[in-house]
């Protein structure tokens, strides 16, 4: 086995926080602007022009050959239940259960979202869950019942609204924890083929509903809405996930609502209370907690073979190559058995057991 020295004050878990809280203030800030800009817009009409946005933010955001990895045609089958689960189910639900309750609350209930993520990434892929992210994530969530349950308490029609924002949130957690084995690939080009398929799925059914077109203004609204709330978003959330893993990433994402009740309440929503602040407390020791994580122990890797972006001096990729690329590049390479002592996350490079 081959011993690697690296720096110990690393600490992986800045980088992959800051990229999920980047990712949550573009996403949190865009429900309350969908709900404002999409009245009287049918919810398959709504999603469709959010993923549209998201595909030309998409088609924007590529990378050159040889920066990041590119898709691939095995690819195809979890882009498409990606684009079903993320952009198709969980749009559709958020635009419907939006034109039903608050926006404020409808923002606030997103944070359930994380709890799906994390869980189906512990279950799937394996990634540690040690007490100080449990910690982390339940703070989160705690926090994000706690502004529900605060908001959530507006009748009948309310509570179908929120239903179906929470329909959005387990849909979207589906689809966060398919994204991560795409996390290593162009994120530009996952967000324009998941947004590509998404914006026809549910331009075939707005028209199939007999949809009316909107208004310019509000159309136009709606895409700069999802280039990004739903693009930019997306491709700051795939590399956080590269960074940080998808439990962890999820977990900061949650403080998502709290972001688009803020903007709700600025926007005229006067429903500020006691318990929202409370809340609000909860969520922000939560991220904290994640931005401060250093786990590091002794650990082995074994020989893996894969393509993504990467650089030489990073302590784990130290093979030649002619010409030797100076900077981030992806070729397929491959990683000799190491053992080494770092701080890390569960990234690709670390999804062992402990």
């Amino acid at each position: 086995m081959i011993h690697l020295a690296t720096d110990p004050r690393r600490r992986p878990a800045i980088r992959g926080g800051l990229l999920a809280l980047l990712a949550a203030a573009l996403f949190g800030a865009s429900t309350p602007l969908v709900q404002r800009f999409g009245v009287g817009i049918g919810a398959f009409s709504t999603a469709a022009l959010l993923y549209a946005g998201a595909a030309i933010a998409g088609a924007l955001l590529r990378q050159p050959i040889g920066i990041e990895a590119r898709l691939r045609r095995a690819d195809t089958a979890r882009l498409l239940a990606m684009a079903a689960f993320g952009a198709v189910i969980g749009p559709v639900a958020l635009a419907w259960g939006l034109q039903h309750t608050s926006g404020t609350s409808a923002s606030l209930m997103l944070t359930l979202e994380a709890l799906f993520t994390a869980l189906l990434a512990w279950l799937l892929y394996r990634e540690t869950m040690d007490d100080r992210v449990w910690t982390a994530m339940l703070l989160l969530v705690a926090g994000g019942v706690v502004l529900v349950l605060d908001q959530g308490r507006g009748g009948e029609a309310q509570v179908w609204g929120l239903l179906a924002v929470l329909l959005a949130t387990a849909a979207w957690g589906v689809d966060n924890t398919l994204s991560r084995a795409l996390a290593e690939r162009d994120p530009g080009q996952v967000v324009l083929a998941k947004a590509a398929i998404g914006t026809a799925a549910t331009t075939v059914l707005a028209v199939a509903f007999g949809e009316t077109l909107p208004p310019v203004a509000q159309a136009l609204a709606l895409l700069v809405i999802g280039a990004t709330g739903y693009g930019l978003s997306l491709r700051f959330y795939l590399l956080a996930q590269r960074a940080f893993g998808a439990a962890r990433t999820g977990s900061v994402f949650a403080f998502a609502p709290f972001i688009g009740a803020a903007l709700a309440i600025a926007l005229g929503d006067r429903s500020a209370s006691l318990l929202m602040a409370a809340g609000s407390v909860l969520m922000l020791a939560g991220v904290m907690l994640h931005l401060s994580e250093s786990h590091g122990h002794d650990h082995e890797h074994d020989a893996i073979e894969h393509e993504h972006a990467h650089r030489h001096d990073d302590g784990h990729h130290d093979h030649v190559h002619a010409p030797m690329a100076e900077g981030t590049h992806s070729h397929l390479h491959r990683h000799a058995p190491a053992r080494h002592t770092h701080p890390h996350v569960p990234d690709a490079h670390h999804i062992h057991r402990h």
